[in-house]
Parts: structure tokens; sequence; C-alpha cells
């Protein structure tokens, strides 16, 4: 993804030796120290300048390499009202699309157990999608053929099954997806009051419309942003025999210890809770305030593509279990092959991905890009210093997230406001932490 690791290995993990436990008000037990942020100067002062020029209310980074203390930086506060909490790495936001990583993984476990095999056609769980139909005309017209090809668990893990999404389907196609309440996401009250009694109450029932929904592609040949994570977790739950949200609590959070990470924010939990903000030109206006959210009600059912609420130290954890081949603190949660896989180019022959547009919190980069299990992959170095096999995505509220599997490096940045790409936070963090190791190289 855009924002790699810019920092040579050796100088970043001197960088990161922590010295000192960073707090904030009412911390979540963790099994390792945080470090302080004292050696990320030029990160420090990056972030207190977004939010002295309101930029945002607040921003947290989580910054790691192998098993030291992650380093966690702070600016701001999780809302602009008076008297709002510090912005922490406790604190809670929407992470949207970087829930997909993690609806991949519990896939992922599933293949490991043979439970779902990655070129296994989905029919085998819902039936409805044995005979698809593909567009002729996408963009102006409902006329299609038959598809060649069945879609795959493969498909869905790295968007080629030819699906769609509202944010990217135009005219009749759209209509059709609204109709059919294929809308798996949640932004605020007024649009979910509009949104839910058309939508599917179970993650079955989702599956099952989505089945008679046309394709935009022949499965296999397109990369295409879509609603395909979520029809993964209607697999995932088929395939493993339990609810998908239980699934992923018992496979990942909690033997990962992701105490903070929610599809529902329980109410003792809203003082934590950022708002998340829209920009009206270089203006701030409340879009989902933390203490009305539409977070605070249980989704429609839990979306596999961008339903999760979480916290940089829990988002750290995911990726710091990827980072050690699926172990954290002695605990396996998949074995190393089966991350790797996972964190490997799993796109289907002479398919490509060349990145994404503005307003999904997707990805461009400088380098040749492949697909993995819900995320992107480099596919060689970045001259500047992302390894090949960098894997990561981000959020549509602007989260980031990434991991660097051969320098054992990961990064997490937390923020909340549309769009995403208001601000060039893929570009500007990793310079200033590339500032930040020329400090320490240069004493």
């Amino acid at each position: 993804m855009t924002l790699g690791w810019t920092i040579r290995g050796a100088a970043l993990a001197m960088l990161l030796a922590g010295t000192a436990l960073h707090a904030q008000a009412a911390p979540q037990p963790q099994t390792r120290p945080a470090a302080t942020a004292a050696a990320l100067p030029n990160t420090q002062a990056l972030f207190d300048g977004y939010v002295a020029a309101k930029k945002m209310p607040g921003i947290v980074g989580a910054f790691g390499v192998g098993d030291g203390p992650t380093h966690f930086v702070s600016a701001g506060h999780i809302s602009t009202d008076p008297g709002a909490p510090p912005a922490g790495h406790d604190s809670l936001w929407r992470i949207y699309s970087m829930t997909k990583p993690i609806t991949a993984m519990a896939a992922m476990i599933l293949v490991e157990e043979g439970k779902l095999k990655l070129d296994q056609p989905i029919s085998d769980f819902f039936p409805g999608f044995k005979s698809m139909k593909v567009l002729t005309s996408p963009d102006t017209s409902l006329d299609s053929v038959p598809a060649k090809t069945q879609i795959t668990v493969r498909h869905l893990l790295t968007h080629t099954a030819g699906l769609t999404y509202s944010i990217g389907a135009k005219g009749p196609l759209l209509k059709e997806v609204e109709r059919l309440g294929l809308t798996p996401g949640a932004v605020n009250a007024q649009a979910e009051a509009v949104a839910r009694p058309a939508r599917p109450k179970t993650l079955a029932e989702f599956a099952e419309r989505a089945a008679t929904l046309p394709l935009i592609a022949e499965p296999g040949t397109k990369w295409s942003y879509s609603m395909g994570l979520d029809v993964l977790a209607a697999v995932v739950e088929k395939a493993a025999g339990q609810p998908f949200e239980s699934f992923v609590q018992t496979r990942l959070f909690t033997p990962l210890k992701m105490t903070s990470t929610y599809w529902t924010v329980p109410a003792g939990e809203v003082g934590r809770f950022a708002t998340n903000y829209v920009f009206m030109g270089d203006a701030m206006v409340p879009f989902d305030p933390a203490a009305t959210s539409v977070y605070l009600q249980p989704p429609s059912f839990p979306y596999g593509g961008a339903g999760l609420v979480s916290s940089a130290r829990d988002y750290d954890r995911f990726l710091h279990m990827l980072q050690n081949g699926g172990e954290l603190d002695g605990v396996r949660v998949m074995k190393t092959e089966t991350a790797a896989l996972a964190m490997s180019n799993l796109l289907p022959p002479g398919v490509t991905f060349e990145g994404i547009g503005d307003g999904t919190g997707g990805t461009q980069a400088p380098v040749a890009m492949g697909y993995g299990a819900g995320g992107s992959v480099y596919l060689a170095d970045n001259p500047t210093g992302a390894s090949k096999g960098t894997y990561g995505w981000g959020g549509a509220a602007g989260t980031i997230a990434w991991v660097d599997p051969a320098r054992k490096m990961r990064g997490t940045i937390m923020v909340n406001y549309f769009p995403a790409e208001k601000w060039p936070l893929r570009q500007e963090v990793p310079a200033a932490l590339v500032k930040d190791a020329a400090r320490l190289a240069a004493r």
C-alpha cells in the first residue's frame, strides 16, 4: 500500500526500542508495555500540527518492530466537544474496510483446517451462486449472459468475484443493489434509517440476495472492489458451523487479547469512542457523533467488509500476529505457512491490481502490487524502503494499517473523517518517520 515503511530496518529497530509506558486514562490491560513517543519527535510534531491546524480533532499511531514494545504517538482529542478525552491507544475508531483483513484471516483459518479451499465454489454453501449472470453493459443496462465460471473463495478474498459495491455501482445496477438492500455498512443514524428497512436481517439472507445480483465481470477475470468480503463472512459462518461474529471472537479477538474491537460499541465504552466528521471544504462537521452513533445499536448483521470499531492497541496486536507468522505472546492462531499464504499475491492468473480510487480508504503505490487475503501486497521492494510482501489496507474514514513481514515492522494510524483522502497521511507520516530515523542515525 502507499503508506509503506520507508525507514531502514536497523535504524527503525533502534528508534523504536521502547523505554516506558505510554499512559492514557483508563487503559485496557496489555501483555507488554507500550513505549513512549519520545523517540519519534518528528512524527509527534506532525500529529500535533494536524490538530493545531484543525485538520482533525485527534490522531493515534501505533508503530512496532519485532517483539519490542509498541510505540504509540497521539495528539488531540476524540472529538471537538469541550472536555473530550485525549486520543490514545485505547480510543475507539470506526475502521471500516480495515475489517476486511480480519474477515479474510478468519477464512484462512478455515482453509488451514480444510473446512474451506481457496478454489472451492461458494455454491457449495449457497447454491444460488451456481448459475450467475454477467452484465454486458454494467454502467447502463441489466442485460446479461450466463457466467462461464463459478465464484470461488479465492475470488471473494481478492475482489475478483465480479461483485460490486454501492459506492462503485451506477445506473440500473445501483438501483438493483439498493432495492435488494445490499448495503453492508453503517455511516450515521440518518442514513441507517433509510438503508436498514431494505437490508437483509442475517448474513445468510445477505448472501442469498447477493446471489441474485448480476455480476459486472466474469469471475476471476477482473479486480473490482466489492461486497465480496461480506459474502465471505456468510461463507465462513456456514463452513464454521457457528455465527460469524462468534467464530471471529473465539479464533482471533480472544486469543489475541483484542479487548476493544466491536461490531456494536457497548454503552459503557462510549466515553472513549471518537466522533466521525465530514469535511465541508476545510470545515469539520460532525457526521456520526459518538453519543448518538449508529454503532451503539447492533447492525443488521455483522458486516465482514466494513463493520468494526477498534483501537490502535487492538489493531496493532492483529498486525503483530501477522508479522510473527500467525502467533503472538506464545498463542498461535494460524500456522506460519497460512499467514504467509494470506499475505501473498492470491490474484487469479492474468488479473492485476493497480490501486483504488478516492472515497474507499484503499491504496495506491509506486511499485507493482498484487492482492492477498483482504489486502494489497507489494510485489517488489519500494526503492524508498518498503519490502516486497508488505501487506495492508485502509478504511473509508482515514484509518491505515500495514505490516512488513520481511523486516518485522508494522504500523496503524487511527483517525475518523470523510473523505479519507482529505489529508495526505500516507505520504506525510512515512516522511516524518524517516526524519526520526535520520535523527537517530546522526547521533
